[in-house]
């Protein structure tokens, strides 16, 4: 009698997995679907416009046909480089201390909670918090609306991202290691240098990678921040204005003269070409670890 009774639900069971595959498999497919559309349309749009002079040429505002991305091109790897040296020591730092040092108690749980909640913070409110701080009180420090005032704005932005994922990935080294460490006579920053951190790395990095993916395409901070449209020169110094891609695009898909929104839709297509390298190096990172937890 309990054989009549488990058979109906094993098989109710395995009709339920079934659809349940069926309806991932479908919302994969549209996914990719709708991804594959966009740049599509995207390539239709601007790709005739790519070129050597569309990326070495300056913004035109009388001459779309000979208007290129170089100020913003040039601006937004200065962003992502000031980001990275600000963002991801002071990231990884945090993450190591929180996990590896800090005593779990009220404060370090508020502290982290706080860290979870920033995360979701609309992008734009750090806009208005770097207006504030670097901008206005900081500003000769930052150079007022400069690059080290967008940079120290993103790293705001990505700094919860780069704590939680490094976090993470610390946690997910086995306790075990530590102990081994601690058994010969290791302090614990020897165990954390030598035998926590190099497995944590790779997981660390993918957090990095895609916390810096986000930033680069983020232009609400930039615009509250005031970051400018149109530039015809390339930053120098951390104190100069610029440009960004995200800004550039902004600028151009709100102009009248459809030329301009094509030479937006070609430099959607160069910020898509930076980007989607950048997350097949996470995928690539966190693939190999993977498999070398495997081994």
């Amino acid at each position: 009698m309990t054989q009549d009774i488990f058979v109906p639900r094993l098989t109710a069971r395995r009709r339920w997995g079934h659809v349940f595959t069926a309806v991932c498999l479908c919302m994969t497919l549209f996914g990719a679907f709708v991804l594959t559309v966009l740049i599509a349309s995207v390539l239709g749009i601007g790709g005739k416009w790519l070129s050597v002079n569309f990326l070495t040429a300056y913004p035109s505002q009388m001459w779309p046909e000979e208007s290129g991305i170089k100020s913003a091109l040039f601006g937004t790897l200065w962003l992502m480089g000031l980001t990275t040296v600000c963002a991801v020591p002071l990231g990884m730092g945090a993450a190591i201390y929180l996990h590896e040092y800090a005593t779990q108690n009220r404060l370090t749980r508020f502290i982290e909670l706080n860290i979870a909640n920033l995360a979701g913070v609309p992008s734009i409110i750090y806009g208005i918090l770097g207006l504030t701080i670097f901008v206005r009180y900081l500003h000769s420090l930052t150079g007022g609306r400069s690059v080290l005032a967008g940079a120290l704005t993103l790293s705001l932005l990505v700094l919860p991202i780069i704590i939680i994922a490094s976090r993470e990935a610390l946690a997910a080294v086995p306790e075990s290691f530590r102990q081994a460490a601690y058994a010969v006579g290791a302090t614990r920053w020897q165990t954390i240098w030598s035998h926590v951190l190099p497995p944590a790395l790779p997981g660390m990095m993918t957090g990095v990678i895609l916390a810096l993916s986000r930033a680069i395409g983020e232009a609400a901070p930039l615009i509250v921040l005031g970051a400018l449209t149109w530039l015809a020169f390339v930053p120098t110094s951390p104190k100069d204005p610029f440009v960004a891609l995200p800004i550039q695009i902004f600028n151009w898909a709100d102009q009248a003269d459809p030329v301009f929104q094509e030479l937006a839709g070609a430099a959607i297509i160069v910020l898509l070409g930076i980007l989607l390298p950048m997350n097949a190096i996470a995928v690539g990172i966190r693939a190999w670890h993977q498999r070398a937890k495997a081994w």
